[in-house]
């Protein structure tokens, strides 16, 4: 995490990027591709579009070149999509946008050589499912009450935590903070949606080495 490329926010395309964001995560649901794919795709594309001053065409070529190159770094061979696939979704078909295998292969090139062939970067997804592990215990109260249902409060516990992950996504206010305290504060606040107290237990202080106060601002900003 701290020899994570640094993002300036600076991009003459950054009032596009919610859209090219919601972009990656649509065609990454078509194709059913991991969080960590989904995740690492926009990042490479908010590092590439804070370098670069992009025409809006090519911001599509670019989102889904990243796309494909964190697929293929995070998935099987058999999940990456294929480029007639990329060809006949809607958002392609509709500004008559047709991707090219050469096409592709140059962008994910200049890709590469802007991240120097390094795509070991971690993202908030990286960090969930550890933890998620601990994220929720037996001697947790809900609503002061002991749960009724362990393994219920842990699976909305997850549910929780992938739609607060997807909220990261959408505003790039949140590359200011760490991967890691990112998915922390959405394990914090899914702990408040669910009523589980204490809201911050010493387990997870320990695990994931951040206290409340630290977490608070970016906690505030993911329930706003």
């Amino acid at each position: 995490e701290l020899k994570l490329p640094s993002y300036k926010g600076q991009s003459p395309q950054l009032h596009l990027r919610r859209y090219f964001a919601d972009l990656i995560a649509i065609v990454s649901n078509r194709f059913r591709l991991c969080p960590a794919a989904r995740h690492l795709a926009v990042y490479l594309l908010d590092l590439f579009m804070d370098r670069y001053d992009i025409s809006i065409q090519q911001l599509h070529v670019v989102a889904l070149s990243c796309l494909l190159l964190a697929s293929k770094f995070e998935e099987k061979e058999d999940s990456v999509p294929k480029l007639e696939q990329l060809n006949s979704l809607g958002c392609m078909t509709n500004m008559n946008l047709v991707l090219t295998k050469q096409n592709l292969l140059h962008m994910e090139l200049l890709l590469l050589e802007t991240f120097q062939w390094n795509l070991c970067l971690p993202t908030a997804a990286h960090f969930i499912d550890y933890y998620l592990s601990i994220a929720v215990h037996e001697t947790d109260l809900h609503d002061g009450w002991p749960m009724v249902c362990l393994e219920k409060t842990k699976l909305y516990m997850a549910k929780y935590a992938d739609y607060f992950l997807e909220v990261s996504l959408q505003d790039h206010a949140f590359l200011n903070y760490a991967p890691s305290l990112v998915a922390t504060a959405c394990v914090a606040s899914s702990r408040i949606i669910l009523r589980l107290s204490p809201t911050w237990p010493t387990r997870l202080h320990h695990l994931t080495a951040y206290s409340w106060d630290f977490l608070a601002p970016c906690i505030e900003r993911l329930l706003m």
